[in-house]
């Protein structure tokens, strides 16, 4: 007999270019707005392209509570905003669960980095001999997992903080899906986060991957990606608990798949994107027919499209479901993106639309599908893909469904 537990979603919290909040990012995303602008920080002088995604209108006092704020990088500040925002919304107390077995796991790719200089500047003043406490206090700020725990204090959690690129949200959540169906916690506080960073702007600006002007995912006209910010938190929880308190539910997350096509340090291998697609499918007990929407990983770059595009190819044969890349509107937020992925799949099901691909104008033929171009589709939604390829070849593939029983809502 199968002893594992039926996992939902209860909670979100959304920090973006397009909207902070999860009815602002719904609103946003229904009206397929981008969110691009001129980048503020970091100083893009020199740059050839400028344009990104930041995230606007964020207080970090209104949500850091209990630690010294200096010590809390922009990305540890996100995860800690937007995990109070999805417990919050899930209609849970952290002081409630401090005592509870938990897991916070939240991944990043550069996690504090955009901190180093400041860091450094802040430490070196003060002399070597008061160098170890103060870098230790201040280079935690890159366990964003653990500045998570400590600022909500949460302290019975196994924190895990997930560095594996672009994929790292999706990663994250499959390890919190695996505490909660196994009955290893009550909970898990699973997600990404990531702030803009110059190292990672100077790497794709060097690697000619930055778009000019928009990201245009599938279009014959992309030239490229746009960096972006933000974080993406949910809250997990065995379906019996969490109906039983009347909690609502956004989606049931049915499985999940992990693999490393090891082919290429960038590139993306079509072979192992479309294995990792049908070790998720099989993890759900879902057949390819049954998805109804792929929330792609969709960088708007050259190879990364056509080879999502020929795995999906692989994968579904002609009957790819539609396929929404919504980096087209918040950029790409790095170990967030997938994150983010997964709350615009929850949202799909939950509140009945496919969100679309902006800035679109004409379908590359080599991408043969239908990325739903600029507006959003009203849509009975059951079942969600919602893909991820990172570099160094980590693919993570994340399912989503319509728990039983569940209605449509519009809130």
């Amino acid at each position: 007999m199968d002893e594992r537990r039926r996992v939902v979603i209860t909670g979100i919290g959304v920090l973006s270019s397009i909207g902070n909040g999860v009815d602002r990012f719904t609103e946003a995303l229904r009206a397929g707005r981008a969110g691009t602008a001129e980048i503020e920080q970091p100083d893009t002088e020199g740059f050839p392209h400028r344009r990104g995604h930041q995230v606007r209108d964020f207080t970090p006092e209104a949500w850091v509570r209990h630690l010294p704020l200096e010590d809390v990088g922009r990305a540890a500040q996100f995860a800690i905003a937007t995990t109070r925002m999805a417990l919050a919304d899930a209609g849970l107390d952290p002081a409630e669960l401090a005592a509870r077995r938990g897991v916070v796991s939240v991944g990043t790719t550069d996690g504090g980095v955009p901190d180093l200089d400041r860091i450094v500047e802040a430490v070196l003043p003060g002399g070597l001999e008061d160098m170890p406490a103060r870098m230790a206090r201040r280079v935690s700020a890159a366990q964003l997992s653990t500045q998570v725990a400590r600022d909500l204090r949460l302290g019975a959690v196994e924190a895990t903080t997930i560095a594996t690129a672009c994929a790292a949200g999706n990663y994250a959540i499959g390890n919190g899906f695996d505490a909660v169906r196994s009955g290893e916690c009550d909970y898990a506080l699973v997600g990404g986060a990531d702030a803009l960073c110059r190292k990672t702007l100077v790497t794709f600006t060097r690697l000619g991957l930055v778009a000019r002007e928009e990201c245009r995912p599938f279009d014959s006209e992309r030239d490229g990606m746009l960096l972006g910010e933000g974080a993406g938190m949910l809250v997990l929880e065995d379906a019996r608990s969490a109906l039983a308190r009347g909690a609502q539910v956004y989606a049931e997350v049915l499985g999940y798949g992990l693999n490393c096509d090891a082919h290429h340090p960038v590139a993306p291998e079509r072979s192992g994107v479309a294995r990792c697609m049908r070790l998720a499918l099989d993890d759900a007990a879902v057949k390819p027919e049954d998805v109804d929407l792929v929330v792609a990983h969709g960088t708007g770059t050259q190879m990364n499209d056509v080879t999502e595009a020929q795995a999906l190819r692989d994968v579904f044969g002609d009957g790819i479901p539609r396929t929404t890349a919504i980096k087209s509107m918040i950029g790409h937020t790095m170990g967030a993106a997938s994150a983010l992925g997964a709350v615009a799949g929850a949202l799909a099901i939950r509140r009945g639309f496919i969100p679309p691909t902006a800035n679109h104008r004409r379908t590359d033929p080599e991408c043969p599908v239908d990325c739903v171009p600029n507006h959003a589709v009203g849509s009975e939604v059951r079942i969600v893909q919602n893909n991820a390829m990172a570099f160094g070849g980590n693919n993570a593939v994340v399912v989503l469904g319509r728990h039983h029983g569940q209605g449509v809502s519009q809130k």
